[in-house]
């Protein structure tokens, strides 16, 4: 066997560690909790979403894949309120679960092998339960800030309120991922912003009806993200303006 592949035995064996994994997202959800403890972070615009959760209201809330970390400090649900994440079963996907566990909220792996109906009975159990809804459009591959038909579906199927947040941030730290996936920086400023998408979702829609939606919905967060941007004097990071 050569070196090169012991080494990437010995990667995979360390990356499926389960302690390795535990220690690994605890230093992540540490790090996450100090750098937005330490910071100093405006809200604006989230009246109605703090209200619908204060009320126990189960809602759906959505945020572009590049700014998820925050969510559970975004949504800033009451405590013994329960909010659950759609995220990915691959290796990444469960590492950013798991550390949105640690921040409070619950997780739904998504596996591609799993059946729809499967995930929407889990679903639809969880917001009869009365738990919120978190879910990223663009997420878990991309390509960044492409809306997908995702949160569509669970408007249809629950009849929730949805709303779209987001988050900036005078200093981040950016991951080489593929949507530059943003971490907060202790000791700045940021805002957290958040606005109701309000289209009603039809029972059966067309596909010219779906496609409408979905446009209006990335609009609605591509809105939100470039005026919380704009808002610390930054220019808009949406990558489909260049096209």
């Amino acid at each position: 066997m050569s070196l090169k592949q012991s080494l990437n035995r010995l990667r995979k064996k360390i990356a499926d560690s389960p302690r390795v994994n535990r220690a690994v997202e605890g230093m992540f959800a540490a790090y996450v909790r100090f750098a937005f403890k330490t910071s100093r972070f405006e809200r604006t615009g989230c009246d109605e979403l703090d209200a619908c959760l204060a009320r126990g209201e189960a809602v759906i809330t959505t945020v572009w894949h590049q700014r998820l970390i925050l969510g559970p400090y975004m949504v800033n649900a009451p405590k013994g309120t329960r909010v659950v994440s759609l995220t990915s079963a691959a290796r990444a996907g469960r590492l950013a679960g798991q550390i949105l566990v640690r921040l409070g909220w619950e997780t739904i792996p998504m596996s591609s092998h799993q059946r729809h109906v499967t995930l929407s009975r889990e679903v639809l159990k969880r917001h009869r339960e009365g738990c919120s809804l978190g879910v990223v459009p663009d997420g878990p591959r991309g390509p960044a800030r492409v809306a997908s038909t995702v949160p569509l579906i669970w408007a249809r199927s629950t009849g929730a309120r949805v709303f779209t947040l987001a988050f900036a941030q005078k200093r981040v730290l950016r991951l080489p991922t593929w949507d530059k996936q943003m971490l907060p920086l202790p000791f700045s400023r940021g805002i957290i912003t958040c606005q109701e998408w309000t289209d009603a979702v039809p029972r059966k829609p067309t596909e010219d009806e779906t496609e409408a939606l979905r446009l209006s919905l990335q609009r609605s967060l591509d809105e939100i993200t470039d005026a919380a941007d704009a808002a610390l004097g930054k220019p808009s990071e949406n990558p489909n303006l260049a096209e």
